[in-house]
């Protein structure tokens, strides 16, 4: 993380699976971004890869309602 943050200046940087799992379990998520879509797969592979502890997230503080997507942002709660 600390590398890509180099990198990223003042740009954001963003992870996913199970990165975003290691760096979340690691307490370095400010915000979880999610988009919703109306597909029900069944099986597939974790959001966040494999994650042993509870992590709360604040109520959205941004929702937008989009053509058949959600986009959805949560600050971490500390």
């Amino acid at each position: 993380m600390a590398k890509a943050q180099e990198l990223a200046g003042d740009r954001m940087v963003e992870v996913a699976a199970d990165v975003g799992g290691q760096v979340l379990a690691a307490g370095l998520i400010d915000e979880v971004r999610m988009d919703v879509v109306p597909v029900v797969f069944g099986s597939g592979k974790r959001y966040f890869g494999s994650v042993h502890a509870q992590h709360l997230l604040e109520d959205p503080d941004v929702v937008i309602q989009g053509n058949r997507v959600l986009h959805l942002r949560y600050r971490v709660r500390r």
